[in-house]
């Protein structure tokens, strides 16, 4: 019986524990050993690699982050640890693998491809949703619907008190969770490292709406501006109203999946082991245009990922 490992790698996102359990499930359907492997790279290294049945995965898909938790690894730039991952891999057989995470877990897995052979095919998982070639990554839904949340009940006591609040998103250099938060919440500001912003032009058009009545201002700052401490100053002293800063943080990374990706974790799971068993090796599975296809993994980490430009132009209204 052939065997086959998955792996979370890099940033945890809710929809992994969904697709572990879909992978686990599905390779038994195609008569396959599966393997998890704990604490990602680090696990392979270590050979925290374990047999797999429907117990070890049962009950998991409402969780968020993974049961098999993830790690990043400087050890694996070395040929000598990636030799002795390879060799835990020989040891029970594993010839095939399932990586869910990032650019870097991509790029690490191809090496270690090139080096020993071992196919792979990457699942796009990360809250940020900034991998190139796939227009969804796993986890961003449930961390824009913990960002509405958090920003429907900041509005909530915004407009109580007549104040301004300034809201921080994560993301890394990319502005995607931060915009579609702003887009479907109803912000007055949005900030992204992919738009330049106005003060002076922000300035003027909130002195004039706070003389027309406005009360309250939600503004929705991407962590990578950096920006975000500087404009709830701003708010207070240049348009005179009262602001507090909120500093979202890693709860945008938990939390119990939504439906929607948790039927996107059965999907990509489902979709590797699919393409693993075809023969594909060094690719991943990639959503785009609301169809799943394949993409070799080269073309996904030279590229660079862009916000949608139907997206992007609604934004700049938000910044000015």
């Amino acid at each position: 019986m052939s065997a086959i490992a998955v792996m979370t790698s890099g940033g945890d996102s809710a929809g992994m524990n969904p697709g572990v359990k879909q992978f686990v499930e599905h390779s038994l359907e195609r008569g396959l050993k599966p393997y998890l492997i704990y604490d990602g790279l680090e696990g392979m290294i270590d050979n925290r690699i374990k047999p797999a049945s429907h117990r070890d995965v049962s009950g998991i898909i409402y969780k968020g982050g993974t049961i098999i938790r993830s790690s990043r690894s400087k050890r694996f730039l070395e040929e000598s640890w990636r030799q002795r991952a390879y060799d835990n891999l020989r040891s029970h057989d594993i010839d095939k693998l399932v990586v869910f995470g990032g650019d870097g877990s991509f790029r690490a897995l191809d090496v270690f491809y090139r080096d020993f052979g071992v196919p792979f095919i990457g699942v796009p998982a990360t809250i940020d949703n900034d991998i190139f070639g796939t227009d969804y990554c796993l986890g961003a839904d449930t961390a824009l619907n913990i960002i509405r949340q958090a920003i429907d009940d900041v509005r909530d006591t915004a407009s109580s008190f007549k104040r301004a609040f300034v809201i921080e998103t994560m993301g890394r250099d990319c502005g995607y969770l931060a915009l579609v938060s702003a887009l479907t919440s109803g912000a007055e500001i949005c900030l992204i490292p992919e738009l330049p912003y106005d003060l002076d032009s922000l300035g003027r058009r909130f002195k004039r709406e706070v003389q027309a009545g406005r009360t309250y201002i939600i503004a929705i700052v991407a962590e990578g501006v950096k920006f975000a401490a500087q404009l709830t100053e701003w708010l207070e002293d240049e348009i005179g109203m009262e602001s507090r800063l909120t500093t979202l943080g890693h709860i945008q990374r938990g939390g119990s999946p939504t439906v929607h990706d948790r039927l996107m974790g059965f999907e990509f799971a489902t979709l590797a082991i699919n393409g693993l068993l075809e023969g594909r090796g060094g690719e991943v599975v990639c959503y785009k245009k609301s169809k799943m296809i394949y993409k070799p993994i080269g073309e996904i980490t030279e590229g660079t990922y862009k916000i949608n430009p139907l997206h992007l132009e609604a934004g700049k209204k938000l910044t000015r």
